[in-house]
């Protein structure tokens, strides 16, 4: 007997069990069974038979001891290899280097306590792949302690791998609360997160031009941000060896205080920042500032005897003024919804006495912050109110307008170039999402030791710098724009994504079709290529096991060949 296959016009080929006889001289066949609705491994085991083969079930053979997430462990230890974290970390192998590794992989993979850590990564191949399976959270513990012993050797060669001379250095500071009382870095103060009342630290981050992280360094919750700006030239110019320091920073990070003292240093310090809107109304009451010169342009640059020895370049941006003239008209219409409920409660008698009412339009006038455009009069039993529309005026027309001011010479750095650099703080910003939220989840923090804060915080920061990386080589199978082109397009203009990169929101998928990922999704997706441990059925007691490791598909074969491109310059 034996299978024959016959073609069938537009269609599968029909599958026929047959089997051959003779009659006479000839040799003959007759058709036993119709096999082609039998699914192609049934047919395959028929014809297997057909030849005499012993089949044996796979339950049979062997069974599967353990099965771990090895896909997404493969591509974060290629990128960290591609990257030389390990040398970065330090040049001679240790166990305190291999669990570093492995800390710094999890918090990509799955961020969490240090506890949690030991807990989780056994469901992957990370801590095989380094040698780290029997490592308990005491040892995770003193290897951060370890880790921040060396934390200025390894920005000082992060410093030399992407700061270059006369280059930007962007710095800004933000918060994170703490979820304990005893650290003493955990104070009070202004939080970024909305967090009010709560104990918090403070933490600066430097980066180069294009956002790959640096440096960190962590303050108590309550130092204002222009007091961490001298630790942050001091560390650039005497531990990291940039002479000339050209740092870009926010309005509330380079003050006016801060400037007197680059000015009266030795060397000097050149700085990128932007005024306050005060000093702007101020520019313009004075006549420096002519806002007349937007008719034609949106930047131009001027001087003014207030800003010796600096440059200042004004810009003017359409929609950011329209939705700046939008949201004042909403706050002003609310305000004067609340005022007039409280004129109908006085008119009926509700609400009578000057210091009720006072006290009730206080609460009311302050809420939206507009009290400045609101004139009232208030008497034992009546109020009145009106909008002073020569304030709205006067504040109007600074709408969309910000002045970026500079120490550099425009030899050293166009009028254009400046505004550039200044918005580049943007990608200081996202690495703080990054860190804080989405990604690596730096908080809550559960160190009560000062020490031990200071090392998480910086092992989160090798984590973006790992992870900064992996983005950039997976720009093609992410939704992320892959076109930079921020130094030709206009630099007033609200930055917008590329027509590729509206083409991937809308489509969901690259141009060559392929589902696009977030870099989240992209890591689950590989983590479904497993590492089974596996055993012969009825093996002896000293019978070695052995590894199947699923075969990726070519999207994942795809996702590993672009981590190949990462450079460590």
């Amino acid at each position: 007997m034996y299978i024959a296959s016959v073609p069938n016009r537009g269609a599968s080929p029909t599958m026929l069990l047959r089997e051959s006889y003779r009659e006479g001289t000839k040799v003959k066949s007759r058709t036993l069974a119709n096999l082609t609705e039998l699914p192609p491994e049934a047919i395959d085991a028929v014809r297997r038979v057909l030849k005499k083969e012993t089949l044996v079930s796979t339950d049979d053979m062997f069974h599967v001891k353990s099965s771990r997430h090895h896909g997404n462990v493969q591509a974060v230890l290629t990128a960290m290899r591609r990257l030389g974290m390990d040398r970065l970390l330090a040049s001679v192998p240790s166990r305190e280097r291999d669990l570093v590794m492995a800390m710094i992989a999890a918090r990509i993979l799955a961020p969490g306590s240090k506890l949690g850590t030991t807990r989780t990564w056994h469901t992957t191949t990370l801590p095989s792949e380094l040698g780290v399976e029997k490592a308990d959270e005491d040892d995770l513990y003193s290897a951060l302690d370890w880790l921040l012993e060396r934390q200025g050797r390894i920005e000082k060669k992060l410093a030399a791998r992407h700061l270059e001379p006369c280059g930007l250095v962007l710095y800004d500071l933000t918060s994170t609360w703490m979820t304990g009382s005893t650290c003493p870095l955990a104070k009070r103060g202004y939080s970024r997160d909305g967090k009010r009342g709560t104990l918090q630290v403070n933490f600066g981050l430097l980066t180069d031009e294009q956002g790959r992280p640096v440096a960190v360094q962590v303050y108590e919750g309550n130092t204002g941000d222009p007091a961490t700006v001298q630790d942050q030239v001091t560390k650039i110019r005497e531990q990291f060896g940039v002479e000339l320091v050209v740092l870009v920073g926010d309005r509330g990070m380079i003050t006016q205080a801060r400037i007197d003292a680059f000015n009266k240093s030795e060397d000097g310090v050149g700085w990128i920042t932007a005024l306050r809107s005060g000093a702007i109304r101020k520019l313009k009451t004075s006549g420096h500032l002519q806002l007349d010169l937007f008719d034609e342009r949106n930047l131009f640059e001027f001087t003014s005897p207030d800003y010796p020895d600096e440059r200042l370049v004004a810009c003017r941006n359409p929609e950011q003024a329209r939705r700046r003239a939008h949201k004042r008209q909403a706050l002003l219409a609310a305000t004067k919804k609340a005022l007039d409920a409280i004129q109908r409660s006085v008119r009926s008698g509700r609400l009578v006495g000057a210091g009720k009412i006072g006290i009730r339009v206080g609460k009311v006038i302050n809420k939206y912050k507009v009290a400045k455009h609101f004139k009232v009069e208030i008497e034992p039993d009546t109020f009145r109110y009106r909008v002073q529309q020569a304030n709205v005026k006067r504040e109007a027309a600074l709408d969309g307008i910000y002045v970026i001011r500079t120490s550099l010479p425009a030899e050293a750095i166009p009028a254009e170039d400046a505004v550039r650099a200044y918005k580049r703080l943007t990608r200081v910003e996202r690495a703080f999402r990054s860190i804080k939220t989405v990604d690596l989840l730096v908080r809550p923090v559960h160190h009560r030791l000062a020490t031990r804060v200071r090392a998480h915080i910086f092992l989160c920061m090798l984590a973006y710098y790992v992870m900064w990386h992996m983005q950039q080589a997976w720009a093609p199978l992410i939704f992320a724009d892959e076109v930079d082109d921020s130094n030709e397009r206009d630099p007033v203009a609200p930055s917008r994504p590329s027509p590729q990169a509206r083409r991937k929101a809308s489509t969901k998928r690259a141009d060559d079709g392929t589902p696009l990922h977030s870099f989240q999704s992209l890591l689950r997706s590989l983590a479904t290529i497993v590492r089974n441990q596996c055993r012969r059925r009825g093996a002896g007691k000293h019978e070695p096991r052995f590894e199947l490791t699923t075969q990726p598909d070519k999207h994942q074969r795809r996702a590993f060949k672009l981590l190949s491109t990462i450079s460590a310059t």
